[in-house]
């Protein structure tokens, strides 16, 4: 049976959300704002199609940070993509999404990362294979346990009326997700996280990336207030910038959207637009015991129920 699937609407969706996630996050720096790089590719280029990258840079609370709309299309897939979904061999494709990282200055607030998405692939003759993903997740060096109940809850909030088991299924496959397994850890605290959505009707799949999309600013912008003048000092800031090397070690070795983005011959400067301006790497780091750096490591860095 064919199944409606309305491109445009997605697509425009996408782009007002990126307007609207970027509009809130300059109110809440207060100073910086975005700046806009609209790209398109070039006759020739193994992708079609453009997008608009927006960074954000030395702001009076983010140090860096990026919003990206894109909306691509290719003739084959790439071949992280079909070794994961091996019935796309053939078929062209259109992928679209907005993707941003935001890192503060301020070592207290954590970094945040919030992606929605949508891929299509066709075939004359065969009916379309399409799905939804995306989700959000929270990455903080000293973290507040009320911060991550609240994050937690307000996911959960956003998944109740897809289905009571949604939240828990969500909040487990980004627990897998974000995980180091050279470091035994995840990268944060988790949140939500999912992929291959098209289980349920088109209009009710794009109705829950539009929730997880608006609901991102709802979940992280008042832990954003929250901490945004906390004190710190050289010490917190040294161990921000060497936490930030577990995201750069992540997003390059394992996130499935940089190596598919780089694969499938993406635009590099906006897929590597998630890399902190600043990190470090230390050999042998061990936190000093009962500090709050240890207590991270301790309480933070592996799946738990908030």
């Amino acid at each position: 049976m064919s199944v409606a699937i309305d491109k445009q609407a997605v697509k425009q969706f996408l782009m007002s959300l990126q307007d609207d996630i970027c509009t809130q996050l300059e109110q809440a720096d207060g100073k910086a704002r975005f700046e806009q790089d609209a790209w398109q590719r070039q006759p020739g280029e193994r992708l079609a199609g453009g997008g608009r990258t927006r960074v954000m840079t030395n702001g009076a609370v983010f140090e860096q940070g990026g919003v990206n709309f894109s909306h691509v299309s290719g003739k084959e897939m790439p071949a992280s993509a079909t070794a994961h979904r091996p019935e796309l061999a053939g078929r062209s494709f259109e992928a679209m999404g907005v993707s941003l990282v935001m890192h503060p200055h301020n070592p207290y607030v954590p970094t945040s990362h919030a992606n929605v998405r949508f891929f299509i692939a066709e075939k004359e003759g065969e009916e379309p294979i399409w799905w939804f993903g995306g989700g959000f997740d929270l990455t903080p060096f000293y973290p507040f346990e009320e911060d991550c109940i609240y994050w937690h809850s307000t996911a959960k909030e956003i998944c109740s009326p897809f289905g009571e088991e949604v939240y828990s299924e969500h909040k487990a496959w980004c627990d897998k997700y974000f995980y180091l397994p050279h470091r035994d850890e995840t990268r944060g605290v988790g949140g939500l996280f999912f992929d291959d959505l098209n289980q349920w009707e088109f209009d009710q799949c794009f109705a829950y990336i539009k929730a997880v999309g608006a609901g991102y600013t709802q979940a992280y912008l008042p832990i954003v207030d929250r901490r945004k003048t906390t004190p710190y000092g050289m010490r917190e800031r040294q161990f921000q910038l060497y936490r930030r090397g577990r995201y750069v070690e992540f997003n390059l070795v394992f996130d499935r959207g940089t190596l598919f983005g780089l694969q499938s011959g993406g635009r590099t400067e906006s897929i590597l637009m998630s890399m902190p301006p600043m990190a470090r790497w230390e050999y042998g780091y061990q936190p000093e015991a009962g500090s709050a750096e240890a207590k991270l490591y301790e309480h933070y860095l592996k799946p738990r129920e908030w």
